[in-house]
């Protein structure tokens, strides 16, 4: 499959990937076994699609992020080599062609409730809805990473007739996919407040939605934070600066109308229950506890001295000290000797990500939106828009929600036997004491430019691994926190990318590559990235 471009791709897995022969009802079963579609099982073909991707999987977490994010923003700690900054070929096409195989599913459902009567369409429209607020979550992400990329012409193979040079899809403007994005979330924000489900199609919402459990309330939630982190992504674009802070105020503004993510419990993620279904968490041991030689879960020294400097009370609940460390916690430093970095490792003195939180933990979630995030775009807001309150109460109330969701996680945990590292969920006194330390006080910070420092290190240390995507995104758009690297003189790319290209099957199967061709590299910043 991977000899074809994503956009035919998009269209000719509709053949394959729609089908289906029975429910979606506890296991949810790969929909590409299956051989007839409906709405309701189409639309948990599409969050089957991606799940790998949004439940913490091997192949992300291995091929993707091991070698690319998670050392651009430090998370974790590696020992320097060549090369070291160009994204493998890999890991970015697992990620492109996830991308195109759940777009190919959001197709077929168009496809398919296109076809079905208007009343029916009436009462299904919630599935609708819901997988388009879905899908662009995830085109959010791989704009991200890309810039320009395929969207509205891809995957239209099959509603062409199987005319393959028609079905060619141009790439698309970054910047005019978020604004009709952002224009198209608006629009599903109003409509979804005037959805109401009959008992049985409520049921059949319920069985399917293996992300919100068919609550209305949860996906208009989910709509209007989406809509909260794409605006306060692009705040600082000439053009959409005014809309952003605008639309913004208006969702900040009226919580009935346009309601967000407000509490831990409200988190949209995908939860483990079962671990007898797909639905779960396995690959994120294999991952990260697969060799001490792949520098996986090793951590970064900028992170650890940050939370040791300031008694985070996250500290023993997301790393554990080295196995010779004597309790003490040490990140590998990405500015040392390389020598140096791999003795840290191998002699075991390296912190390393908590086995019991993290990699011995089948339950933990897919995050989709949490209650953090979205109080740390909130502060931000409010500090751009000169309301010190209100910014500095979203940022102390994320903090403690940061702390409590890393607790909520330790408590999922179902593989602690024989651990010694096993940590104590963190007190209230502890939080209160760290937000009143220095490195992170509010009042203390003094100026704007400094409490922006301190909003950008705590949506650091809370993204952390567990929103990958989200951390560099921020980490390149505000320029902060700053790191230091060891360039690759070896190589044209000397330090980190600015984002990834476009995979080479792409290149060559797909002729509209050539218009975006010339911004197609590693030094180009994304439109949003003006810093």
């Amino acid at each position: 499959m991977k000899k074809i471009s994503s956009i035919l791709l998009s269209g000719l897995l509709l053949f394959a990937m729609s089908c289906k022969e029975s429910e979606f009802i506890e296991a949810y079963p790969d929909p590409s076994k299956l051989a007839a579609t409906t709405i309701e099982k189409q639309f948990t073909g599409l969050l089957q699609s991606n799940k790998d991707y949004v439940l913490p999987g091997y192949r992300l977490y291995f091929v993707t992020l091991r070698t690319t994010i998670n050392h651009y923003v430090q998370t974790t700690g590696w020992v320097n080599g060549e090369g070291q900054y160009i994204p493998g070929s890999s890991g970015v096409e697992d990620v492109w062609f996830n991308y195109y195989n759940t777009l190919a599913q959001y197709r077929e459902l168009q496809r398919v409730f296109a076809q079905r009567p208007a009343d029916e369409q009436k009462e299904k429209k919630i599935f609708m809805l819901a997988a388009t607020v879905y899908i662009y979550d995830y085109t959010q992400k791989l704009i991200d990473l890309h810039g320009p990329i395929p969207f509205t012409e891809a995957g239209m193979l099959s509603a062409n007739n199987g005319d393959y040079a028609k079905s060619l899809a141009k790439f698309d403007s970054p910047q005019d996919l978020y604004t009709k994005m952002l224009d198209d979330l608006k629009s599903i924000a109003t409509e979804l407040n005037t959805i109401t489900l009959s008992a049985g199609y409520q049921k059949a919402f319920t069985v399917q939605d293996f992300v919100n459990y068919g609550d209305v309330n949860a996906w208009k939630r989910y709509t209007n934070s989406l809509r909260l982190r794409m605006l306060n992504r692009v705040s600082d674009v000439e053009s959409l600066k005014a809309r952003s802070n605008s639309e913004i105020a208006e969702i900040l503004g009226n919580s009935t109308t346009y309601p967000i993510v407000e509490t831990n419990a409200q988190n949209i993620q995908m939860n483990v229950f079962d671990l007898k279904t797909p639905i779960n968490s396995s690959g994120l041991q294999g991952a990260l506890e697969s060799g001490a030689s792949w520098y996986i879960n090793f951590a970064g020294k900028k992170m650890i001295d940050h939370m040791k400097t300031n008694a985070d009370p996250r500290l023993p609940i997301i790393f554990q000290p080295g196995a010779n460390a004597k309790g003490e916690y040490l990140g590998i430093d990405p500015t040392a000797n390389a020598t140096v970095q791999a003795t840290l490792a191998s002699d075991g003195m390296a912190a390393l990500y908590n086995r019991v939180t993290f990699s011995g933990n089948n339950y933990f979630p897919g995050v989709l939106v949490n209650a953090a995030e979205v109080n740390l775009i909130k502060a931000e807001y409010y500090l751009r828009t000169n309301n010190d309150a209100k910014a500095q109460t979203a940022y102390e109330t994320a903090i403690d929600q940061s702390v409590n969701f890393y607790n909520k996680i330790l408590s999922l945990s179902n593989n602690i036997v024989g651990e010694k590292n096993i940590p104590v969920p963190a007190t209230a006194t502890q939080i209160a004491a760290y937000i009143a330390k220095d490195g992170v006080n509010w009042t203390k910070a003094g100026t704007a430019a400094n409490k922006l420092a301190l909003i950008a290190d705590q949506k650091w240390l809370h993204y952390n691994i567990t929103q990958p995507f989200e951390n560099w995104s921020d980490v390149r758009r505000l320029d902060l926190p700053k790191f230091s690297f060891v360039p690759d003189n070896s190589n044209n790319q000397t330090l980190p990318p600015y984002r990834w290209t476009i995979p080479s099957n792409e290149i060559t199967y797909n002729p509209n590559y050539a218009a975006v061709k010339a911004q197609d590299n590693l030094t180009t910043k994304i439109f949003w990235d003006v810093k």
